[in-house]
């Protein structure tokens, strides 16, 4: 348990947690953990925005302090992931080149593209959400509900090597319905006390609809490059916690 922790912090964050014994086993665990670990994040960005409020700034200006303390507190490893998917997919190759092109270094055109349009709707969803906080927090546990759920044991590794090897096939459905059911629960009780009754209503809508859009894309690279890798994680994340970044936007 202690393992998996410290592998899921010190995999998803910036923030050291020691030394972990990892195998299969710890793998397991830290994806399972993983929305704890978007606490981190989620947190990161929510005492910017507190502190934006407190000193008065403006909305806008403190979501893109906040979106920027995010990615720093990830290294900048989820929007990598995310750009290096949108280049294979977008090189409409057959798998083997695509993963190929994921591998690069560089970014190419679909990747800039996929950056900018994520930050931005990351940093208009958070300027306009009614509870910027709150909204901060649930995304960042509700972006990583994706990992368990692209985990699982029905789910394979694209190639043999790699984060994706390690982590792939190693979450139980059930396991993942626990985890998400522990997500919803939480993002409803953040929002109850955010905004009352309604407030938990969003909270939840958010996690199911941020769930769902990394279902589809995981069902399609599946399809597209013949399971997971690292990228495919990262992307997975972002692409949850924006869609929840929009639900929370809208006015419950």
């Amino acid at each position: 348990m202690i393992d998996g922790l410290r592998f899921a912090v010190t995999l998803l964050t910036v923030v050291p947690a020691g030394t972990a014994r990892v195998d299969r086993g710890t793998a397991r665990t830290a994806m399972l953990l993983a929305p704890a670990a978007g606490l981190i994040t989620g947190g990161a960005a929510a005492l910017v925005l507190l502190a934006g409020d407190l000193l008065g700034l403006p909305a806008l200006l403190a979501a893109v302090l906040a979106v920027a303390a995010t990615a720093a507190a990830t290294r900048g490893l989820h929007l990598d992931g995310l750009a290096d998917l949108a280049d294979g997919l977008g090189s409409g190759r057959p798998a083997a080149e695509a993963l190929a092109v994921m591998k690069r270094s560089d970014i190419g055109p679909f990747g800039v593209v996929a950056l900018l349009l994520a930050l931005l709707v990351q940093v208009a969803a958070l300027a306009s959400a009614p509870h910027p906080a709150a909204a901060a927090l649930v995304a960042g546990a509700a972006g990583r509900l994706a990992l368990p759920w692209a985990c699982r044991t029905s789910v394979p590794a694209a190639r043999p090597g790699g984060l994706g090897a390690l982590v792939a096939g190693t979450v139980g459905t059930r396991a993942a319905l626990l985890a998400a059911a522990a997500v919803v629960a939480a993002a409803a009780g953040a929002g109850a006390v955010a905004g009352g009754p309604g407030g938990a209503i969003h909270g939840a809508a958010a996690v199911a609809v941020a769930l769902a859009a990394a279902l589809v894309m995981l069902r399609h690279a599946v399809r597209r490059l013949g399971g997971v890798t690292g990228d495919v994680l990262g992307a997975l994340v972002e692409i949850a916690g924006t869609a929840a970044l929009v639900v929370l936007a809208a006015r419950p």
